[in-house]
């Protein structure tokens, strides 16, 4: 194995605390998170300093020691989603950041339908359900969020229109997403118009700034080809839509993500020592990569289409250290 360096010699003078371990039982329960027939066990994490200081171990957290070990590593990054691996971090942190993701990132979604025609043979109310759960192709952070006094305007609300009909004699007409048509001007329906007597609604004016001069791009729906509502003849859909900045945690329809989730991969234990050749092609015959590294995560994040996934992390990664620093600024 050769001489030893000048380096290890003089950690041999060095303090044995760091060489102390625990019993293994409590190794298990700080390092592994293990799966039993009713429920996992151990996901806990165990970040107090003083956790195993009666046995002589230091627990203590050191940003140093984890900027040090902290890998992340993308294996799929496309339009629409991503996968990478987060290596030496706690699961509970891990699965903090798909919480987010789910449940705090904001989105933009249709919460408004002002119906003044619909002769289709779907119902008003299942026709707006489904018309919420189209994806906005639109970045919620160009938009504030709208409270209950707030007047619609450019910066809070993207206004659809949907105005399709199947002509007498034609064959059925199927409606699809793409039908639905972007108006930057704002609201084009009349001040007297049935959608405001029926549901109530206040008065709905264009806004006082077109969307076109403040957005980047173009509003429209992600994906084109979802199916609406299917059209007989002399049946039509009129109605306009008005969608609103929310988060997840609210209502499902605003969440970002279709998935997002963190699998941790299991612990192999060995009868016996492989090395050298032998390890390799252990390596690489394992599609998952589980004998390759130790303490290994895989996220998987697909985006609805309001942002990439890799701005989607990026954001769940800036609300958890919002959280971190309210919390100290709390106890301080």
């Amino acid at each position: 194995m050769g001489s030893k360096s000048s380096k290890d010699t003089d950690d041999d003078h060095e303090p044995k605390q760091q060489e102390k371990k625990l019993p293994e039982h409590l190794e298990v329960q700080r390092t592994r998170v293990v799966c039993k027939a009713d429920a996992p066990v151990n996901t806990e994490g165990f970040q107090y300093a003083g956790a195993y200081s009666a046995m002589g171990i230091d627990n203590s957290v050191s940003a140093e020691k984890f900027c040090k070990n902290f890998k992340v590593e993308i294996s799929r990054l496309t339009e629409d989603d991503m996968e990478f691996d987060m290596i030496g971090i706690d699961a509970s942190i891990a699965n903090a950041f798909r919480r987010i993701l789910i449940a705090e990132l904001p989105t933009m979604a249709i919460e408004k339908v002002l119906m003044v025609d619909n002769t289709s043979v779907i119902a008003d109310e299942v026709l707006s359900h489904r018309l919420g759960l189209i994806p906005l192709d639109a970045d919620p952070r160009h938009f504030e969020y709208m409270s209950e006094n707030d007047v619609p305007n450019e910066r809070n609300t993207i206004v659809y229109k949907l105005h399709v009909s199947c002509k007498k004699g034609s064959p059925r007409l199927t409606v699809k997403s793409g039908d639905l048509e972007w108006l930057p001007e704002g609201s084009r329906l009349p001040l007297a118009s049935p959608a405001q007597s029926r549901y109530k609604q206040k008065t709905y004016t264009s806004f006082s700034q077109s969307q076109k001069d403040i957005l980047e791009k173009p509003l429209g729906v992600k994906f084109k080809d979802i199916t609406i509502a299917r059209l007989g003849p002399g049946q039509a859909i009129v109605l306009e839509v008005h969608g609103v900045k929310g988060m997840g945690k609210v209502h499902a329809k605003w969440s970002p993500v279709a998935t997002a989730w963190y699998r941790m991969f299991p612990e192999v234990v060995f009868r016996k020592e492989i090395k050298g050749d032998n390890a390799e092609k252990l390596v690489k015959k394992c599609p998952v990569n589980v004998f390759d590294i130790e303490d290994l995560g895989n996220v998987t994040i697909e985006s609805t289409g309001g942002l990439p996934p890799e701005a989607l992390f990026t954001e769940a990664v800036r609300i958890l250290e919002e959280k971190c620093e309210r919390v100290i600024s709390e106890l301080s």
